[in-house]
């Protein structure tokens, strides 16, 4: 199954499909909203945070699965799918953590979708890519870049939950100031607390969305 996605991540299909607005109903929003009221996101986010720093140590078969991303000036992770999760939960996982980097100073520039028809699958992503806001750069110093651009998108195939990409891409002009780590994003975005019984008992609530 690594394999599958692993293939899907480094040969895209050439088939060119047009980039859609991504828009949550109104009854798909009011559900987020309790999703995170309810902080059933505690049941993913710190254990994913614990998968990350194992991987780069070089354990594996620990938890969540995590795969690492390193190339073309940007770093960041993968965040597989696992059936426990459910597809309604791993959604609301998905726009949380975009949320999780607006709260450091961002703005959602675009987010959409497009769908690939693929010889022997249907691959969707669905993407929010995120800018820092412009007005942290005073005319006599150099502007704040925080992590440089961040991008959060999730790939299904077939309709199913495969997983979701998370990286940071810096400016490397000498108008911003050096970036901070893709280390400490995943501190600011992905460190919280544990899920305790009464967070457990929610995940089947939302596990179809």
């Amino acid at each position: 199954m690594f394999t599958f996605f692993k293939n899907i991540f480094l040969k895209p299909s050439t088939q060119s499909a047009e980039w859609r607005p991504l828009a949550r109903t109104t009854a798909q929003q009011s559900l987020h909203s309790r999703w995170v009221a309810q902080q059933v996101y505690r049941n993913w986010m710190g254990p994913f945070f614990k998968a990350y720093h194992f991987r780069k140590t070089g354990v594996q078969g620990q938890g969540l699965r995590v795969q690492l991303l390193q190339e073309n000036g940007r770093q960041g992770a993968l965040f597989f799918y696992d059936p426990s999760i459910g597809p309604g939960n791993f959604r609301h996982l998905f726009d949380f953590i975009g949320e999780r980097v607006l709260a450091l100073g961002y703005h959602v520039t675009t987010s959409d979708q497009r769908t690939l028809q693929h010889p022997r699958y249907v691959e969707t992503i669905q993407k929010h890519f995120l800018k820092p806001q412009p007005k942290d750069c005073p005319q006599t110093g150099r502007c704040n870049q925080r992590f440089g651009n961040v991008t959060v998108d999730m790939v299904s195939i077939n309709g199913q939950p495969g997983f979701i990409r998370f990286f940071s891409n810096p400016f490397n002009d000498s108008i911003f100031t050096p970036a901070d780590t893709f280390d400490e994003l995943m501190e600011a975005v992905f460190n919280l607390p544990q899920p305790g019984p009464e967070e457990q008992a929610l995940i089947s609530k939302y596990t179809k969305g």
